[in-house]
């Protein structure tokens, strides 16, 4: 691929989806959009950017931003942010949410759906304790492909063997052949859409925790910006805000602070007469 080809691509990634794509990643579109060529009948990269500089092919578009922002994904993953969920976050709400018992979740940039349902598999475990509680989890992902993956909650063996427990597998998921399939049940807990990052969040109304882990790192700092102060118009001011481990608010945005003793966990700023749970812990 020539650099002029790689910067077409790149741009339009860019303007598509806030990926940033240095020359080093040039191997990248190579390896994934060779399928998405042979997908729409090209022959080549080179005939994507030729077809694309011709005419605004939406279709296209969608398989390219597809194969560049579909990333890797597991059950449980870092376990840390799940173990917090459950003996902090969650007991937190439980009390500050004992009058209106609701508490709403978004699963950001979920991907294949591991994250929610990993979530909602804990929320079930914890049934007894939510007796009488609305909990709504919604999960969005730019890729409609991996939206509709999600929905239909099925697995291989490979996957279901990253970061899953065994007792959780036997519990939750059915078998077919060499697949697995979460039961209705904890499929029914989470509502999935379509949704780009880049786009203003308030269509999906205000959350009390947000997942946003490991999509930042893919970002400028504009966009970085720009994605989190939009989930801080959507967040309660005592809510809660979870990013991947080498993903951080410092120097990007004043809107979150960090949750004192726990990796990984933000709150809102808090505002004169407030207090957070980075106050108090």
């Amino acid at each position: 691929m020539n650099s002029s080809d790689f910067e077409f691509l790149s741009s339009m990634l860019y303007k598509q989806s806030g990926l940033v794509l240095t020359p080093d990643k040039g191997y990248l579109l190579e390896t994934r959009l060779q399928p998405v060529a042979r997908s729409h009948g090209l022959s080549s990269i080179e005939q994507i950017v030729s077809t694309l500089k011709s005419r605004r092919d939406e279709k296209l578009v969608n398989s390219i931003t597809d194969a560049m922002t579909t990333n890797e994904s597991l059950f449980f993953r870092d376990r840390t942010p799940f173990d917090q969920f459950k003996t902090v976050v969650l007991p937190s709400l439980l009390e500050s949410r004992a009058a209106k018992k609701s508490i709403r979740i978004w699963s950001a940039a979920c991907s294949s759906g591991q994250e929610p349902y990993s979530l909602s598999m804990v929320l079930d475990e914890l049934a007894s304790k939510l007796a009488g509680w609305r909990v709504e989890i919604v999960a969005t992902d730019i890729s409609a492909e991996m939206v509709a993956r999600a929905r239909a909650g099925i697995y291989s063996q490979f996957e279901v063997q990253r970061g899953l427990p065994v007792q959780l597998l036997v519990k939750y998921f059915q078998q077919d052949g060499d697949r697995w399939q979460l039961n209705e049940k904890i499929r029914r807990m989470v509502t999935f859409r379509e949704f780009n990052l880049l786009q203003d969040p308030r269509p999906l109304g205000n959350f009390d925790i947000v997942f946003c882990r490991n999509v930042l790192i893919y970002f400028d700092q504009e966009t970085k910006r720009k994605v989190l102060e939009g989930v801080s118009r959507q967040i309660a001011p005592d809510g809660y805000l979870y990013l991947g481990g080498a993903e951080t608010v410092i120097s990007i945005t004043d809107k979150f602070q960090p949750v004192k003793g726990q990796r990984g966990m933000y709150q809102p700023t808090a505002k004169d007469g407030q207090k957070t749970a980075s106050d108090v812990g």
